[in-house]
C-alpha cells in the first residue's frame, strides 16, 4: 500500500497541519506518562497532558472556546480493523511517527464503505494533526516494524464516552453510534464486530504489515 505524506496535497481532502502549537512538552509527557502495550488502548482523558499550558491553547484556538479533553492511542498495530468518525475534528500527535488510515464520508456508499477507497498517510513526530469531521479514521499504525506508536488525542469533551443507557435509535446512521460523539463501521473480522458493532466495511481488512 502506497504511504503518503499529511504535507502531500493528497491529504487536504482529509485534514491539515496545524502551525503555531508548541507540542514539545506534550509529546515529553506523553512519552513518560502513558504506558504502551503489545495490542492497542486508548484512553480517553489524560490529566498529565490535560494540565498543561498547550490544552488552553487547543481549546481556545483549534476548537474555539470549546470544552476539549485530551487522552491517548498508544500501543502497536498494523491492521484497519475499523473506521470512524465525529461531529467535530481531531487532533492527533504523536511521540513517534505513525501512520494514519483514512478515508472520507463522500466514500460511503448506500451506508458501506469498500476498504479500497482507504488511503495511508504518515505523520510525523511531534506534529499536530487535525482530522476533519468528514474524516473516516481508527487506531494509529506503526510507521516501523515493531516500534509501536504514542498517539495524543484531542476531541470535544464527553467524546467517546459511553452512550446514555436510553438512547434509541431513530435512523440508519444512530446503529453506527458507538459511543458518545462516535459513529463506528466495523470491519466483519475486528473484534468490534464480534461485540456488536455494526459491519458496515467490505473488501479487505487493510493490512499495512503485508
Amino acid at each position: 500500500m502506497e504511504i503518503l505524506s499529511i504535507f502531500s496535497k493528497e491529504f487536504a481532502a482529509y485534514g491539515k497541519v496545524l502551525d503555531g502549537f508548541d507540542t514539545t512538552e506534550l509529546v515529553s509527557t506523553l512519552k513518560t506518562s502513558t504506558p504502551i502495550g503489545s495490542g492497542v488502548e486508548y484512553v480517553m482523558s489524560e490529566p498529565a497532558l490535560e494540565i498543561l499550558p498547550i490544552a488552553k491553547q487547543f481549546s481556545e484556538n483549534a476548537f474555539g472556546g470549546s470544552d476539549i479533553q485530551i487522552g491517548w492511542c498508544n500501543g502497536h498495530n498494523t491492521k484497519l480493523n475499523c473506521l470512524e468518525y465525529h461531529k467535530s475534528s481531531e487532533i492527533n500527535i504523536g511521540s513517534e511517527d505513525f501512520i494514519l488510515l483514512l478515508a472520507t464520508m463522500t466514500d460511503i456508499e448506500n451506508g458501506r464503505l469498500d476498504t479500497a477507497r482507504v488511503k495511508a498517510f504518515k505523520a510525523p513526530a511531534n506534529t499536530a494533526v487535525e482530522l476533519y469531521s468528514t474524516t473516516l479514521h481508527y487506531a494509529p499504525c506503526s510507521a516501523v516494524k515493531e516500534q509501536g506508536f504514542k498517539v495524543a488525542v484531542v476531541l470535544p469533551m464527553g467524546t467517546n464516552g459511553k452512550l446514555s443507557a436510553d438512547f434509541r435509535a431513530v435512523n440508519q446512521e444512530d446503529k453506527m453510534l458507538w459511543a458518545v460523539n462516535k459513529w463506528l463501521l466495523a470491519h466483519p473480522e475486528s473484534t468490534e464486530a464480534s461485540q456488536g458493532a455494526a459491519v458496515l466495511l467490505d473488501g479487505e481488512n487493510i493490512d499495512i504489515a503485508i
